[in-house]
């Protein structure tokens, strides 16, 4: 395994603390790799039907007895709920010196871990770039994604290995930067889920029955060449300066869908400047669209 596998750590029992759609599948990734799920933590009937499914024969106990059983604790809970977690397994002695502790969310780095840090725990911020079902097609699309990792550089090693042995690639993310990092994911990821949401309807409201099939070949060669190419792959009516076709739109969307107006007209501004930036579109060619646009944001 190339130099991680030099640094791969040993077979760890490992402890799930929230067995939703990403503890369970993380669980069950590690468990694939070598490592043994010996704990889980799952309150809701759907965690517990989860664990069930893909963690079969792990036991779910509290919280405390999933740290005594555990070398390293996978903790997949909500961003808001970690800090005061992990303040209170620490006050309450729960973190053992030597113990794995990690996260996965996004936007924190290993610095929620200061106070088990300081305990003599080992922390670890995985987060897996993907989106979650909550079923075992998760584990295989494990295979080839990414985790943006911060970790001690001691630590380094050990996340790396713990990551490629899931199948999955390690990026490095600087503590001061996982807010940026985490933003870029959720603008690009869930943001989209919107707009292709948005469009469909749209789509419905003009008598297309199955919407997603229209939308799959034209939103998947958007997506390819938007990776490949960047500002290169836009084309459409704002790219083109046809600021009758854009007043057009907003005539359509203000008539069927009228919210969705402004988040249109938001895009199509953005759009308008990054067309312009990369001289996909003329500034002579942008003066009316750019007012059209300014008059539906007053």
């Amino acid at each position: 395994m190339s130099e991680a596998g030099e640094s791969r750590p040993a077979r760890l029992n490992v402890g799930v603390v929230g067995t939703g759609r990403v503890g369970a599948v993380l669980g069950a990734a590690l468990n694939r790799s070598g490592h043994r799920v010996v704990a889980g933590y799952g309150v809701s009937d759907a965690s517990r039907e989860r664990a069930e499914a893909l963690l079969p024969g792990v036991s779910l106990v509290e919280i405390d007895e999933v740290f005594a059983r555990s070398d390293l604790v996978l903790m997949t809970v909500p961003d808001d709920v970690l800090p005061g977690l992990v303040d209170g397994l620490v006050s309450t002695d729960t973190v053992r010196a030597g113990q794995f502790v990690v996260h996965t969310s996004g936007r924190m780095g290993i610095g929620v871990f200061d106070p088990a840090t300081r305990a003599g725990a080992l922390p670890l911020a995985l987060h897996p770039a993907m989106t979650f079902t909550g079923t075992s097609v998760d584990v295989q699309r494990l295979e080839g994604a990414t985790f943006g990792v911060t970790a001690p550089e001691p630590l380094w090693p050990v996340a790396e290995a713990l990551v490629i042995e899931m199948g999955s690639d390690p990026v490095r993310v600087p503590e001061e930067y996982r807010g940026l990092y985490h933003v870029a994911l959720t603008h690009g990821a869930n943001h989209l889920v919107t707009v292709v949401n948005d469009a469909m309807d749209l789509l419905r409201a003009a008598g297309v029955e199955q919407p997603d099939q229209v939308l799959a070949p034209l939103l998947s060669a958007a997506l390819d060449n938007t990776l490949r190419q960047g500002d290169d792959a836009l084309t459409g009516p704002v790219s083109r300066g046809d600021s009758g076709t854009v007043a057009d739109h907003l005539r359509e969307i203000r008539r069927v869908t009228p919210e969705l107006e402004p988040v249109y007209t938001a895009l199509a501004r953005r759009t308008a400047t990054r067309a312009l930036a990369s001289g996909r579109l003329q500034a002579s060619d942008a003066e009316s669209l750019l007012e059209i646009l300014a008059t539906r944001t007053r």
